[in-house]
């Protein structure tokens, strides 16, 4: 632990399968991110089964190359698109009204891809909260009076 966090002060946010052990990446935090990487490398494959599955039923149908070629255009502008967003989700908090949750859904591939590659430096989203966490110290600093004395004025003799 360090010492800005034994003393009472800003805690820091924790991040999802890692908590707060990216602070000191301490408490498994390679392990954590190791498991983050393989199980979002993991989560990718298996959504492109399906999808593959998903594109076999097309073919079956015989509902035409060009259908076909459509939904295949269609879900890679979209996990290109979630990757991107996802990527720059991890340095810069995303407005609300940009979230678009139709287009994660459809390109969710991107998306674990992006949770994988950003895995493999750090945990995703950790620059952000080290840079919003030691701000917040900043601040905390800059606020708490320099010695004891400024914090306790002598008394008036009378």
């Amino acid at each position: 632990m360090t010492k800005a966090r034994t003393e009472a002060g800003p805690a820091p946010e924790a991040i999802r399968w890692f908590g707060t052990t990216w602070v000191d990446h301490d408490g498994g935090y390679g392990w954590r991110r190791a498991a983050a990487a393989a199980g979002s490398l993991a989560a990718a494959a298996a959504g492109a089964f399906v999808l593959r599955l998903g594109f076999q039923g097309l073919a079956d149908a015989k509902i035409g190359g060009f259908v076909t070629a459509i939904a295949f255009v269609g879900f890679a502008v979209c996990s290109v698109l979630a990757f991107q967003r996802t990527w720059k989700g991890f340095s810069a908090r995303p407005a609300a009204a940009a979230e678009n949750q139709g287009l994660y859904a459809i390109g969710f591939i991107g998306a674990l891809l992006a949770y994988f590659v950003r895995s493999l430096s750090e945990a995703p989203g950790e620059a952000l909260h080290r840079r919003e966490y030691e701000a917040a110290l900043a601040r905390r600093s800059a606020a708490r009076p320099k010695s004891a004395k400024a914090a306790k004025p002598k008394k008036r003799r009378r």
